[in-house]
């Protein structure tokens, strides 16, 4: 318009620049195709975010599918801890190239390229959004049948960075057994809705403890109220992970992927269900 001042929200005239929201997603590269991508997703920091992708994209592996983690916690990574990697990852002209497994998942992490994997990643939130988008646009993943996207907690810029440049399928929420858990899922699952993106399921991390001499179940961190929080929200209950002292050492000596463990093999079953997306 003749008098345009830029500023759509004091104007009232139905221009041709205004007629579409504008889409903020990001195209990957032409060595990469990735099939389904699937955020793991928490309302804040130490519920086991990271310990539901390394699972999860274990499973998925052994069932022979072609995995690759996206660490998007910039600032708090823990993927490359969880399976054992200490290699930097490599480039050329056409690009980074991901680290892999022992099994061959696929793996970009900040901590890949730093030369000590213990020096902080102080960084401002355009920086952080800025590395995210080029781990997913910048990367060589080549063909991907699963991608699982480690996302940094809470709403803030790094997972809001996330949920509006890559192509999610869906996001899998994980929480805790505590009374705050609806609170936070709630969160999780109302900014899933702004951002249009489906919530695939509830997984709850600490659910419970089995004592080795007597097989009793025990709630450490109180009663599970994840049942309750599905129910309100529609949502379904993918699995509840024990608190369990060998997959804890398995994490630390980067070694999940030698863990068995069958608490998310109905997540799985609904992963390999999604239909392929056109990205």
């Amino acid at each position: 318009m003749e008098n345009c001042t830029h500023d759509c929200s004091t104007c009232g005239e139905n221009c041709p620049s205004r007629a579409e929201p504008q889409s903020f997603l990001e195209k990957t590269n032409d060595l990469s195709h990735v099939k389904k991508i699937i955020g793991v997703v928490s309302g804040k920091g130490g519920v086991g975010k990271s310990l539901v992708t390394s699972l999860l994209a274990t499973e998925l592996r052994r069932r022979e599918n072609k995995v690759a983690v996206l660490d998007a916690d910039i600032t708090g990574p823990s993927i490359p801890k969880c399976f054992g990697l200490k290699q930097r990852a490599m480039s050329d002209e056409n690009g980074l190239y991901p680290v892999e497994t022992k099994t061959g998942v696929k793996v970009m992490s900040v901590n890949l390229l730093l030369e000590e994997e213990t020096s902080p990643v102080v960084w401002r939130g355009p920086v952080i959004a800025g590395a995210i988008k080029q781990f997913w646009t910048d990367v060589i993943w080549g063909d991907v049948d699963y991608m699982f996207v480690d996302m940094p907690p809470g709403t803030g810029d790094a997972p809001l960075t996330v949920f509006q440049s890559l192509p999610l399928d869906g996001i899998i929420i994980v929480t805790s057994p505590q009374e705050l858990v609806s609170m936070i899922v709630s969160k999780a699952v109302e900014m899933a809705k702004m951002m249009n993106v489906p919530v695939l399921g509830l997984v709850e991390n600490m659910s419970y403890f089995t004592c080795p001499d007597c097989g009793k179940q025990f709630s450490v961190f109180g009663e599970s109220h994840i049942d309750e929080v599905a129910a309100k929200y529609d949502l379904k209950v993918l699995g509840k992970l024990p608190i369990e002292p060998k997959l804890a050492a398995a994490c630390d000596h980067g070694a999940v992927e030698l863990f068995e463990g069958g608490w998310l093999n109905d997540a799985a079953d609904l992963l390999e269900s999604l239909p392929v997306q056109e990205q």
